[in-house]
Formats: structure tokens, sequence, C-alpha cells
């Protein structure tokens, strides 16, 4: 009994030892596989982390400071002044012998009397309150004025924002593109190992020339130099794309394939409407036409005359004989009768500015049009370049295959194998260029209509 139940735990042993040997290689083969990064994780923590976008969105914030403190403004101002000195002279008040008239027969004064300002250091308290009355209305403008200024702040980060997504996803194409060049440029290093491999045997059986057998070994040491060369792009690449999301430099990771093109790609119209609601420039420039329009009203509310209620407060410091405490209400009233036309002339000068931001608005949306147009031309004409590459490409990688089996039957030269095999490296060349290139295109296309 104890013998048969000793062999199953020994039978039981190798695969335990199997099995622990398995996880240990798929665990070191996860560990091996950088994580992936999706193009819309990408935009996020660019969106997130990019440097440029936080200084961006900290002119919002600063302009929301500024119309708070704009709105102060209405508000009852409060001022307090004090003025300390000294006496240069002596200056007193003198009261001459009966000024005052006389009791009895005694004149008051009896002598003229000096009585000092002061003795030693003097000097005045002053302090006044003053609420706007007629000032709200230029005060309402100028909020107002204020409030378009976060707007711009805010349509200049959307625009940045824009640039930036633009920026990652250009990079991203470029990691994309060099990944799959590298696993092409890895599939043509295979090829022409299995090629060196039967050229050599052919070469011991004299079938083929030994120069062929070297024209072989010449081009694997091209492919394996250009693999060298895309790994250092995609590194360089990557740093660039990690630089853009504000990370370590040293992040690796992987990408995925881009999905399918949208619908909105074959309309123009719907991309053009889809633009002029979109678009930072011509938001901007429409906020610009409403500053203009308020910095004329502005000028125009300089016509009215200053009105305040006020309160204020006077104290005389160490002296003798003025009055300690005085203290009044009532109204302020500040205005400028005559300015010898000046008023009138910033009113023009803003009516023009006004119109100058009408005309730029108007060329703001034929700009963007013009964009939109050109970028739409350029996609549909990368998308027709991108066909035509794929078909090659597939084309060649067929006619490759029917070369290598006919060499493999000795019925071609290997020279014919190796300007095959050229032929498809150049195919696929053209191929990941032209996926370059249509990736651009798509970028660009949706930077011009105002996507994200």
């Amino acid at each position: 009994m104890r013998g048969n139940l000793g062999k199953p735990q020994l039978a039981f042993q190798p695969f335990l030892v199997f099995g622990l040997l398995l996880c240990c290689l798929t665990a070191a083969t996860a560990d091996d596989v950088p994580p992936l990064l999706t193009l819309d994780q990408a935009i996020q923590i660019a969106i997130t982390n990019n440097r440029s976008l936080k200084v961006a969105s900290l002119d919002i914030e600063k302009s929301k400071w500024e119309l708070a403190s704009t709105k102060t403004h209405r508000f009852p101002s409060m001022n307090v002044a004090m003025f300390a000195s000294g006496n240069l002279n002596s200056p007193a008040f003198t009261f001459k012998q009966g000024i005052f008239g006389s009791v009895g027969n005694q004149p008051v004064p009896s002598v003229t009397t000096n009585i000092p300002l002061s003795n030693g250091v003097t000097g005045t308290a002053f302090a006044q309150v003053a609420q706007p009355i007629t000032q709200l209305w230029k005060i309402h403008l100028g909020i107002q004025e204020s409030r378009l200024g976060v707007d711009y702040s805010s349509e200049q980060y959307r625009g940045k924002r824009q640039s930036v997504v633009s920026d990652v996803k250009q990079a991203y194409y470029a990691v994309l593109q060099t990944e799959s060049s590298l696993d092409s440029a890895n599939a043509q290093v295979k090829q022409y190992e299995e090629t060196e491999r039967i050229s050599l045997q052919y070469v011991a059986q004299e079938v083929v020339l030994k120069s062929e057998s070297l024209d072989v070994k010449a081009k694997l040491a091209q492919a394996k130099y250009q693999v060298i060369v895309l790994q250092n792009d995609l590194q360089t690449q990557k740093e660039h794309l990690n630089d853009l999301l504000a990370r370590d430099l040293e992040t690796d990771f992987r990408t995925e394939q881009v999905p399918p093109i949208s619908l909105a790609e074959t309309d123009l119209k719907l991309a053009q409407q889809k633009a002029l609601a979109q678009r930072p420039e011509i938001r901007e420039a429409a906020i610009n036409v409403q500053k203009a329009d308020y910095d004329r009203r502005i000028a125009k509310a300089a016509y009215i005359p200053d009105v305040s209620a006020a309160f204020h407060y006077f104290s005389p410091i160490n002296t003798e004989i003025l009055p300690q405490n005085v203290a009044s209400a009532g109204v302020d009233l500040v205005w400028e009768p005559f300015e010898w036309g000046r008023r009138k002339d910033e009113v023009k000068e803003k009516g023009v500015i006004l119109d100058q931001t009408q005309v730029q608005l108007k060329q703001a949306q034929s700009q963007v049009l013009l964009d939109v147009n050109k970028n739409y031309r350029k996609l549909t004409q990368s998308r027709a370049a991108l066909a035509v590459a794929e078909a090659a490409r597939d084309a060649a990688n067929e006619k490759l295959k029917e070369v290598r089996d006919k060499f493999g039957q000795q019925a071609v030269l290997l020279r014919d194998v190796l300007q095959q095999q050229s032929a498809v490296a150049g195919a696929d060349h053209d191929y990941e260029e032209a996926l370059l290139s249509f990736w651009s295109a798509k970028a660009d296309f949706e930077k011009a209509i105002g996507e994200e």
C-alpha cells in the first residue's frame, strides 16, 4: 500500500514542476510587454498634465479674479488720508485788542493776543466714504467687458487644447507608424535569413553562385541595420510623446490601431458648419466685436457726470484753536463741462475699432473655411493614396510568395528573389508613408473643424 501511494506522488511532481515553470514564463512574458496606451488615454493624459495647458488654464483663473475685482467698484469706496508735519515758521492767530467788542469799559481782548496754531508736530486726518450713483452704469459696462475677458481666455485655452490634442495625435500616429515599420523590418530580416539559409544550401549544391549568396548577406545586414534605425526612431518618438503627456521620458508603452474613419469626414458641408461653430478663432473674433462695442458704450458714458453720495470727516491734529472733529454728508459732483471735443473723438475712435473687429470676424470665418476645404481635399487625397499603396503592397507580397515557391523549385534565380524582396520592402515603405500621411491629414482635418 505504501509503495502504491508513493508512485502517484512521484508521477505528479513532473507536472507540478512543469506548471510552475509555465507560470514563471508567463509572468516573465507579461512583465516584458509594455502597457497599452490608447489614443484616447494619451489625449486625456495630455489634457490633464500638459504644462502649456496648465499655463493657459491659469490665464482663465487670472481673468476671473480680474472680473471679481471689477465688481467691487459697485460698492462704496472708503479712503483715509493723514498728513503729519512740523511747521517751518510759527503760524499763529492774532486777535487785536477789542476785536470782539468790549464788556463794560473793558475791550475784548484787553490786549493784542497771539495764539500759536500748534506746538511742535501737527497734521490732519481725513476720511471719506462715497457711494457711486451715476457711475454704476459705467461700472456695469466694465463688468460685462471683464466677463468677455473670461470668455476670451477660455477660447484661447480651447485653442491651445486643440493644438495639444493635435500634437498628441501626430506624435501617437508617428509612434504607431514606426512600430508598424519595425514589424515589417523584422519580417524582412526573417525573410532574408530564410533566403540566406536556402542560398547556402544551393551554394553547397553548386546551384547558385557564391556571389549571389554574399548579396543575400548584404541584404540581410542592411535589413538588420534598418531595424536598428527604426528602433532608435521609435524610442525618440516615444520620448517626444511622453514629453507632451508631461510624464517620465523613459515610460514605455505600446500603441493600438486607430479607430475607423468617421462619417463626418465624407461630408464637407457638415464639416464647414462644425468648424464655424467650434473653431476658437471665430469665437475669439466674435468676442472682440462685443468688447469693441462695450468700449464704445463706455466712451459714450463719459458724457455722464460722476455723482456720488459722500460722507466726509476732517480732524486737525495737535492744534490749539481749530475745531477737532468736522463731519459732513452730501453729494459729490465731478464733471468736465468743456474738453475740446475729446470725448467725441474717443467715441469715433471706438466706432472705427468696432468696424475693424467686424471685418476681422468675417476674415476669420473665411480663413477657417479655407482651412477646412484644404484639409478635406488633403484627407481625400491621402485616403486614395493609402488605397493605392495598400494594393501595391499586397501585390508585391503575393508576387514574393510566388517567386519564393519557384525558387524553392529552382525555377527562378536567386537574384529574382532578391529583387522581389527589395520590391516588397519598397512597397511596405510606401505603404507606411502613405499611412502616416493619412493619419496626419486626419489629425489636421479634425483640428480644422475644431474637434478633439
